[in-house]
């Protein structure tokens, strides 16, 4: 056996987690991502999917899709920078700017492809990115890939954030980035505050909104527009795999800034150029995004009647402020059990354990659908009311 081999051989996590039959990922379904779901032919409540809007199945994005496919093919074959470039990238492009407030956009394969692209393009070796310690993984490995300073400031922790600017050189580029909606712990960055640090600092903001469009501001355009902070946020991401229905992401900015990364972003320059199918299923889903604000409402809906479930029950949820609730376990063993035992009670949630998270921070994540009706979030919670009971994890003299 070769080094590498033998090194990773010795890699068994995921074989003793099979042993204890508990394990919990690459779960296969067998239907489409809609609020239930097929899995070993049973029906099984989804509330493990970033589909906020629920629109991965809606006839109108499926319909586009397979027409963009009749006109365009199945691929491009080619990155954007050279023959991958179609008119209707361009009219989405044109599109997404207009929608989040920005004078232009770029579009990626992915979302990940965008953070790793733009952070790691955008500053020097002598500059510096400054990373809440909660952002996404690909903003992490954006700024590794930067050379740039890294300082990372506690969690939507204003103090620890100006701590870290004020022993940042004054003419060198600082350039701040949060998430909007924080995917596991479903908190808003405190963008307000943000600001009035960089404008004191003369850092730059840049905001993912992978989890926030769809969701929050006027028409879901993201925490940007929720606060009314717009022109004051320099960057903003987001992708389509989530309320967008399909496959990519963008970057919004001024026009000098998407110059620039059409030029150095290597993510983009040397990857091949989103599907005509997942391109046609985003201008589709930002149709019914701009003309069914009554989604957006029934989401925050199902929300706050999970939300409040849950607090009755007894359950710590942290701080969120939005459709991802996250159920703090605290016990790593318990929250894979929990996943297991509620799945054979058919509903689908997420475990975030170590070394994702803390041992003492492992959560399971519930996220919240518009498609998701009353009666599914009520079946739901008391399934995953009764699990917790014979877990050990509520008391079992709770009342919901």
């Amino acid at each position: 056996m070769r080094l590498l081999q033998a090194k990773l051989a010795q890699y068994d996590t995921p074989q003793k987690i099979m042993a204890a039959g508990i394990y919990p990922y690459f779960r296969a379904i067998e239907s489409d991502q809609d609020t239930e779901v097929l899995m070993d032919g049973k029906k099984v409540l989804m509330f493990g999917s970033n589909s906020y809007l629920g629109l991965t199945c809606h006839p109108k994005i499926k319909e586009a899709s397979k027409k963009a496919i009749d006109k365009y093919g199945t691929g491009c074959a080619g990155s954007r920078f050279l023959n991958g470039t179609l008119d209707i990238h361009i009219e989405l492009e044109e599109r997404l700017a207009k929608f989040v407030g920005k004078d232009a956009a770029i579009c990626y394969s992915t979302g990940f492809q965008v953070n790793l692209g733009v952070v790691s393009a955008l500053t020097d070796r002598n500059d510096y990115i400054l990373l809440d310690e909660l952002d996404h993984a690909s903003i992490i490995e954006g700024s590794r890939l930067s050379f740039s300073k890294v300082l990372k400031f506690g969690h939507n922790d204003m103090a620890s954030l100006e701590s870290k600017l004020k022993v940042c050189e004054p003419d060198r580029l600082k350039l701040i980035v949060v998430d909007g909606i924080f995917s596991m712990e479903g908190d808003i960055a405190k963008l307000p505050e943000i600001v009035q640090l960089a404008e004191k600092y003369n850092a730059s903001i840049m905001v993912d909104d992978a989890h926030s469009l769809g969701v929050i501001g006027e028409n879901g355009r993201g925490i940007s527009s929720h606060f009314g902070l717009t022109n004051k946020v320099d960057l903003i991401m987001g992708t389509f795999s989530k309320s967008l229905a399909s496959l990519g992401g963008f970057i919004a900015s001024d026009k000098d800034t998407i110059n620039f990364l059409k030029h150095n972003s290597r993510s983009l320059i040397f990857s091949a150029s989103m599907t005509p199918a997942s391109v046609a299923s985003v201008l589709a889903a930002l149709d019914i995004l701009e003309s069914e604000p009554e989604r957006i409402k029934h989401l925050w809906d199902v929300t706050e009647m999970a939300l409040n479930g849950f607090k009755q029950m007894g359950f710590d949820t942290g701080k969120t402020e939005s459709p991802i609730i996250p159920l703090f376990i605290r016990d790593d063993y318990k929250a894979l059990k929990m996943t297991h035992m509620l799945l054979d009670e058919g509903v689908f949630v997420n475990p975030v354990v170590s070394p994702a998270v803390p041992k003492e921070d492992s959560l399971i994540r519930f996220s919240l659908m518009a498609t998701h009706t009353f009666d599914q979030v009520q079946r739901a919670l008391e399934k995953i009311e009764a699990v917790s009971k014979k877990l050990g994890i509520l008391s079992s003299s709770t009342v919901a």
